[in-house]
């Protein structure tokens, strides 16, 4: 109410049962799914990331650090879930996002990361890019690894990242000299 835009007022009991939160929530808005056309110079593909609040971080990574958009492949969670829009902090509403089966036709040279698979990743990069990011238990399948034009990998002590720190650190380390 007195906010210009249009809307409907309901009982607050009705807030509460529809709301995902455990606190009031005063104010839900249904927004229409948009999808874009995958574009550069700096995609995101994902395959097979099944969890939501892996979606939003990446989405909200993407945002700060500038990607065209992030695309969905097969198996990953729904981008527009709950979980996913609320982990996006709102990036879900500001980074464009596609659909693809699968990486041919995504803009530019495809950069597959992999767990101690291929040369350590270093940026920037030159011309447009699609970074290719796995599941976190499974990682990339092997074909997609093999039609990568590159695989690289994050040099860490450990034995893996979840699939939204490796995009974040990834998406870091391709546009760190942009950013100073």
């Amino acid at each position: 109410a007195g906010s210009g835009l249009p809307g409907t007022e309901v009982d607050p009991a009705i807030l509460d049962r529809i709301s995902g939160l455990g606190s009031g929530t005063r104010t839900l808005a249904v927004y229409e799914q948009r999808w874009a056309a995958p574009a550069g110079p700096l995609a995101l593909y994902l395959h097979g990331v099944a969890d939501p609040g892996n979606i939003g971080t990446i989405l909200r990574s993407a945002l700060a650090f500038g990607a065209s958009c992030v695309v969905l492949g097969p198996g990953c969670a729904d981008a527009f879930g709950p979980k996913a829009v609320r982990a996006s902090m709102g990036a879900i509403f500001s980074v464009p996002l596609a659909r693809a089966d699968g990486p041919d036709g995504l803009p530019g040279r495809s950069i597959a990361l992999a767990a101690r698979a291929g040369a350590p990743l270093s940026g920037p990069l030159a011309g447009d890019v699609t970074l290719l990011v796995g599941a976190e238990r499974t990682g990339l399948p092997a074909e997609l690894l093999a039609a990568a034009d590159e695989v690289r990998e994050i040099a860490i002590h450990s034995e893996s990242l979840n699939a939204a720190m490796a995009a974040t650190v990834a998406l870091y380390e391709l546009t760190r000299v942009q950013h100073g």
